[in-house]
C-alpha cells in the first residue's frame, strides 16, 4: 500500500501556492469538470489544493510534512516572508524536524534527513 494523492483545501489558492512554492513544491491549474485547482505530482504522489467554499468543510487538522534540503535556510525564508514558526528546529530520529503553519491552518512538518557523507576509498598504496 502506498499513498497516492492528498488533497486540501484553501482560502486563497495564491497564497497557498506561493507558500508551498517556497518548499519547492511545482503546482500546475487543473480544472476538470471542476472548480480550478493546483496540482503536483511527485514520485507517483498527487497533491492537490482546492478552493474552499461554504459547501465544504476546512482540511485545517490534516497535517501535511515535506523532506527539505536545508531547513534553517528554508526557515529563515519562510519567517522573512511572514509565515508561522510552530516548532523551532530539533533533532529527532528522522533528521532535523521543525514544524511551519500555512496560510489555511495545516501544520506542516519540515524533515531535513541526516546526510551521512561517503568517504571516498584512498587511492594511496602503502
Amino acid at each position: 500500500m502506498r499513498p497516492s494523492l492528498l488533497t486540501v483545501r484553501s482560502r486563497d489558492l495564491i497564497r497557498a501556492e506561493q507558500f508551498y512554492g517556497r518548499l519547492g513544491v511545482a503546482f500546475v491549474r487543473h480544472s476538470h469538470g471542476g472548480p480550478e485547482h493546483l496540482s503536483s505530482e511527485s514520485d507517483g504522489m498527487v497533491f492537490e489544493i482546492y478552493p474552499l467554499t461554504k459547501d465544504h468543510l476546512p482540511t485545517s487538522s490534516t497535517r501535511l510534512g515535506f523532506e527539505v534540503n536545508d531547513l534553517p535556510s528554508l526557515l529563515r525564508e519562510l519567517e522573512a516572508a511572514g509565515e508561522q514558526v510552530v516548532q523551532e528546529p530539533r533533532s529527532s530520529s528522522w533528521g532535523l524536524r521543525a514544524v511551519v503553519r500555512d496560510g489555511d491552518g495545516h501544520c506542516v512538518e519540515l524533515i531535513q534527513a541526516e546526510r551521512h557523507e561517503v568517504q571516498a576509498p584512498s587511492l594511496r598504496q602503502a
